[in-house]
């Protein structure tokens, strides 16, 4: 047996709940007389009429009565099921905001091992930096550098202290002190990192020639192709040290900054938080002291 198109039953089914054809067409966005020939086509189909037309009024027959009771209760069955796989999916992915510079150099490298522990939660990665528009993105945890105000109630987890130094590539011969002769690799995003290196180690940009570049991350790429001295974050060049493309003769001091998780909830009532934020913190462990 062939059964109707399952359209036909659901506007039979919005229509019998309403008993009007009019209100049923509002609910369903659709017009008045699609209603009505969806129904008309359900009973030429079944060959039973399941409401009694009149005076612009409809009354369920008997065997409309019967038949709603039997699409009242698929129709709240199969919402549910809809909500709950939605509910699911929605549960497991996890939207992670991260700066660009730090998900390029050292998030992506390291997510694989992520999703190997954590096979049921699906990682969704934005790159921004500064605040967060938690409801408007639709994300769940952000990693930031604690350079800006965020707004009150957010949720707040420490990771680890920024910590800042010069790097380049081992085909540069750098002095034993200072930084004569050699071209300073400076980032717009990160405008006053050499100052506040140059002035917490109580050294100067004498005899130095500077290069600009837009972001962080391209100062980091020119130093390992041999271009200059960039002043990098300790954490995102972690991969190009432990590898000897890049070196780190002067080491590294913390400038005062650190990098945090911002949550709208508690960290407790999302497993998937949970579990991400505990991941980050055990992959950043090496780099706090």
């Amino acid at each position: 047996m062939k059964l109707p198109a399952l359209t036909a039953f659901r506007y039979f089914d919005v229509a019998a709940r309403t008993e009007s054809f009019v209100r049923a067409a509002e609910l369903l966005h659709v017009t008045h007389g699609a209603v009505s020939r969806q129904v008309r086509l359900l009973e030429a189909s079944l060959g039973v009429e399941l409401f009694e037309r009149r005076n612009r009024a409809i009354f369920l027959t008997a065997a409309g009565r019967t038949l709603l009771g039997t699409t009242q209760s698929i129709f709240e069955q199969l919402e549910g099921t809809v909500s709950r796989l939605q509910q699911q999916t929605r549960e497991n992915v996890l939207v992670f905001s991260c700066e660009p510079t730090l998900a390029m150099k050292w998030l992506i490298p390291r997510l694989a091992d992520f999703h190997a522990r954590n096979p049921g939660i699906q990682v969704h990665l934005m790159a921004a930096g500064g605040p967060v528009d938690f409801v408007r993105s639709g994300v769940d945890l952000a990693l930031r550098r604690d350079d800006f105000q965020w707004e009150d109630g957010l949720h707040v987890q420490k990771i680890c202290d920024e910590w800042v130094g010069p790097v380049a590539s081992p085909r540069l011969a750098l002095p034993a002190k200072g930084f004569a002769g050699q071209r300073l690799l400076y980032s717009a995003t990160r405008p006053g990192a050499w100052k506040t290196w140059l002035r917490l180690n109580k050294q100067t940009e004498r005899g130095t020639e500077r290069a600009e570049y837009e972001h962080f991350y391209l100062c980091i790429q020119a130093a390992v192709a041999g271009l200059g001295v960039a002043m990098a974050s300790r954490l995102m060049v972690a991969d190009e040290l432990a590898s000897g493309q890049l070196l780190a003769p002067h080491g590294f001091v913390r400038d005062g900054s650190a990098y945090v998780l911002l949550c709208p909830q508690v960290l407790a009532e999302s497993e998937k938080c949970q579990r991400f934020t505990a991941w980050v913190m055990e992959q950043a462990a090496p780099q706090v002291r």
